[in-house]
């Protein structure tokens, strides 16, 4: 049986409740996304034992957590889980140094196989930040410490609340970096709540889409993002990702080439090298359709395409066409003049003119 982490609560406030019913994958990371206020912050609470529920019954890769109909709550500082906040949540009186080995020596390892403590120090570079304190940091450099101190707990589940919104850009690009790296080489699931589609494109493999406290959507990152059946405030900002490979660079234009399933795409130079796999977000709204190639555009994409859907959006002159690019779901935010005026079909052979892609190296 594949490992899951299954999720069942009710959580009631006075104008607000919260009601989850979510079983979601045992590895890799899992992105809750939604609007301020959906329950994204409070879900992990609840799930670290730090606020109690109702019916509750949170089970994580075998190990039950809390069953409400049985009477089962294993507190907090049993149920292994490294919790990385917005703040960084370090022991002020302590260096980097004694943050680190105070995580080391609580870890309950059972003979399991983690990071080691030199390879996150090397990874997150905090060779030279050991022997400060805290206060001496910067807001980067305090979370790089936190991220490395829930990873040396040996956590059974890694939660991440906003880990990356009190940064600015520079850092925030340098830890998702590190992000990327260690989900790669850490067996642990994750569970990462953010507001920036860049993060959740980047770093999820499953999507959770919450909304005033209910689940709107589950599924893998890819199909979820693609769905054209989503309330109005999530297709207002609809997008899809695009699995690729870096083929060429060009460096006097700097632009990189990528070859996906639908062909090949024109991307602004990254840091990445010719043969490696990369993840890039297009925006419906930078994407355009045409019944026939385009003989003279300023925009450089274009992709055969056929249509294989097509929803109303929050704006009422507007509509959102899914395509598909050679199995590569791509979403169109058009007028629908234009849908009428092409004569528009769902099995329409198109050509897809992309405008501008965000690359997720």
């Amino acid at each position: 049986m594949d490992p899951a982490i299954a999720v069942r609560f009710t959580r009631r406030y006075a104008d607000f409740a919260l009601d989850l019913d979510l079983t979601l994958p045992g590895r890799g990371v899992t992105a809750l996304f939604g609007p301020s206020g959906s329950g994204k912050t409070t879900t992990l609470r609840v799930i670290a034992g730090l606020e109690r529920a109702q019916h509750a019954r949170i089970e994580v890769n075998g190990e039950l957590w809390q069953d409400d109909a049985s009477g089962t709550f294993i507190p907090v500082h049993q149920r292994r889980v490294g919790y990385v906040f917005q703040e960084a949540s370090l022991f002020d009186h302590l260096d980097v140094a004694a943050n680190l080995d105070y995580a080391r020596r609580r870890a309950n390892t059972d003979g399991a196989p983690g990071v080691q403590c030199d390879r996150l120090i090397e990874l997150f570079g905090l060779g030279p930040l050991l022997v400060r304190k805290p206060a001496s940091l910067s807001g980067g450099e305090r979370q790089r410490v936190a991220i490395a101190r829930a990873v040396l707990s040996h956590p059974r589940l890694l939660l991440f609340d906003e880990p990356l919104a009190a940064l600015d850009h520079p850092r925030r690009g340098e830890i998702l970096a590190l992000l990327q790296v260690l989900h790669a080489e850490l067996d642990v699931p994750s569970l990462y709540v953010s507001h920036s589609a860049d993060e959740v494109a980047r770093l999820a493999d499953h999507l959770v889409l919450l909304d005033a406290g209910r689940v709107v959507a589950s599924g893998r990152l890819h199909e979820t993002l693609a769905r054209i059946d989503l309330p109005g405030r999530f297709s207002g900002n609809a997008s899809t990702v695009v699995d690729a490979c870096i083929t060429a660079i060009d460096d006097g234009d700097h632009l990189t080439t990528l070859a996906f399933p639908g062909g090949s795409l024109f991307v602004p130079r990254g840091s990445g090298a010719i043969g490696e796999r990369v993840r890039c977000r297009i925006d419906a709204r930078d994407v355009s359709i045409t019944l026939s190639p385009p003989a003279s555009s300023s925009i450089l994409n274009s992709v055969r395409a056929s249509i294989v859907g097509v929803a109303d959006t929050d704006h009422p002159a507007q509509c959102l066409v899914r395509l598909d690019a050679g199995g590569s779901a791509l979403l169109a935010r058009i007028t629908r003049r234009s849908w009428q005026q092409l004569g528009l079909h769902n099995g329409m052979p198109v050509w897809a003119q992309v405008k501008a892609i965000a690359l997720l190296e």
